[in-house]
């Protein structure tokens, strides 16, 4: 550990030669200019109203427009559920949204490390830990931490829904899943407030970090299923009717392996729907 990464103290560390990092930004666009060649079309800021199906043909509705197909999947991330309802699918589990924040390390520290530093995540939980990060650009990130959100789509640390906090708050696998991780989100909240409790996470094994190395970066939400029972769902989860395939959870690292996973929905849809 001390000759690859002599910055990271620990008792020992697994490497992965086949690590990498991407610019997933750049990934979405090529598969979006890839979709548009094969004659696809992306309908930016659609929202869905409404979704309807019949034994031949499925209808969504925005408010511009109605989209007809003759199957659907349904990738809906922190709208998953809601979408899944449209369909009169029966639910046993929920989106709860949790915040994950980032700093971005200070520009002298932009070969502090070589490759990505993860800790040992709980294995009772579905996330992986504040890590560091070595960025295309050479920057390094940190985080991020899991903070439960007050808005599904809440990026900014005060955004806040009535909604989806009154939706959260009638279900009863929220109240379960809070009770059994209290302690832990407890931790997380204060972190998330207190910045000198996120760099301790941090220092525990890059110790030479300091306040002022942690400069500020934009947040993810992540999209997790809970169960009725409390369950935080690790695994993926689908649902479907007659002519519809939903994603209802992809864990992380979703993103890092979309590609795989989306061979897989092409798999399963095939079977699904005798293509």
């Amino acid at each position: 550990l001390r000759t690859l990464e002599p910055h990271i103290v620990g008792v020992g560390a697994l490497l992965v030669k086949s690590t990498a990092i991407t610019d997933f930004t750049v990934i979405t666009e090529t598969l979006l200019k890839s979709f548009e060649k094969s004659n696809g079309t992306a309908l930016m800021g659609a929202e869905v109203i409404s979704i309807e199906e019949d034994r031949k043909s499925v209808r969504i509705k925005t408010a511009s427009t109605i989209v007809e197909s003759s199957y659907l999947i349904l990738c809906g991330g922190l709208m998953a559920d809601r979408l899944a309802k449209m369909m009169a699918i029966d639910l046993d589990f929920r989106i709860i949204p949790f915040r994950g924040e980032y700093y971005q390390l200070s520009p002298q520290f932009n070969n502090i490390v070589s490759h990505l530093i993860y800790p040992i995540p709980d294995p009772d939980l579905p996330f992986l830990g504040v890590h560091l990060t070595m960025m295309v650009d050479g920057t390094v990130t940190v985080g991020p931490n899991a903070v439960l959100g007050w808005k599904r789509e809440g990026y900014g640390k005060l955004n806040f829904s009535l909604r989806d906090v009154s939706e959260m708050a009638a279900f009863p696998g929220f109240w379960k899943v809070l009770k059994a991780n209290l302690s832990t989100g407890f931790e997380e909240f204060l972190d998330s407030l207190y910045k000198p409790g996120y760099l301790k996470r941090v220092r525990k094994y890059c110790p030479q970090l300091k306040l002022s190395d942690l400069t500020p970066y934009p947040a993810g939400i992540r999209a997790q299923a809970v169960m009725s029972d409390g369950e935080l769902v690790h695994d993926f989860l689908f649902s479907e009717t007659e002519r519809s395939l939903h994603v209802c959870n992809a864990p992380s690292p979703a993103a890092t392996s979309a590609l795989p996973i989306g061979a897989y929905l092409c798999d399963k849809a095939a079977v699904k729907f005798r293509l």
